[in-house]
């Protein structure tokens, strides 16, 4: 019986017959689908929720991370907003308030509607990202974990993540990088054909000479330059 046991056993062929790859490949395809993409490993670990990195991912529900960790803003329920304990989900208010700053420089979730102090403008440099206030100050916390908005300049203190839970828009990401690369005559053209407001059907591009925007492409300032030249001449809808 022991020599039985040795005989290898399989399936049975014939002559003529191509050796199946099924198994292979099969296996192949199971351990893509088991391995996440790169891309999304940050995402994931965020609980679905994927960071922004441009003015335009800034829509629907959001939360705001501080530093590396997965530490996000909470709301309290008494209108101010604290640091939220080290979770692997995000937080996001459920109280239906707008943002605001009041006059301590405390942020606050007391409003109902929108008003001036409720707005904030995403800064984004040199791929990081800063909150800034009604009062020209940036969202920071303080020694008590407080959510504040104190400080003129942000510092390594004041740099956010902002995380989304929105379907990305993948034919906006696309349509942006393909725009991007470009003469910076076209870019800049592109770029203000999609935010104008054609009031007299007349397509307004800064006459300033493009020299800032090629320096301001090699530090990685490209989009930072474009809305400032667009805010110069009032005819964007996003630019006051």
């Amino acid at each position: 019986m022991s020599e039985y046991k040795r005989v290898k056993t399989g399936k049975l062929t014939f002559k003529g017959e191509k050796s199946s790859h099924k198994k292979q490949k099969s296996k192949k395809r199971k351990a893509e689908l088991d391995e996440p993409d790169n891309k999304d490993h940050d995402m994931l670990k965020h609980g679905g929720w994927w960071k922004a990195s441009s003015y335009d991912d800034v829509k629907g529900s959001v939360a705001i991370q501080f530093g590396s960790t997965p530490v996000y803003v909470k709301a309290l329920n008494h209108g101010l907003f604290t640091l939220g304990a080290l979770h692997e989900e995000a937080f996001k208010s459920g109280y239906g308030k707008y943002l605001s700053v009041d006059s301590k420089g405390r942020v606050t979730g007391v409003a109902d509607a929108i008003g001036p102090r409720e707005h904030w403008e995403p800064v984004f440099q040199d791929n990081k990202l800063a909150l800034l206030g009604a009062n020209d100050c940036f969202l920071g916390v303080d020694d008590e974990d407080n959510v504040i908005a104190k400080n003129s300049k942000a510092t390594g203190e004041e740099m956010v993540a902002i995380r989304c839970i929105s379907e990305r828009d993948k034919e906006q990401c696309d349509q942006s990088e393909e725009m991007d690369k470009g003469k910076l005559k076209e870019v800049e053209l592109g770029y203000v054909k999609m935010f104008q407001k054609f009031q007299d059907k007349r397509i307004k591009i800064n006459p300033d000479g493009r020299a800032e925007l090629k320096d301001a492409k090699t530090k990685g300032k490209l989009h930072e330059s474009l809305l400032d030249r667009r805010s110069k001449m009032k005819a964007d809808r996003y630019c006051k």
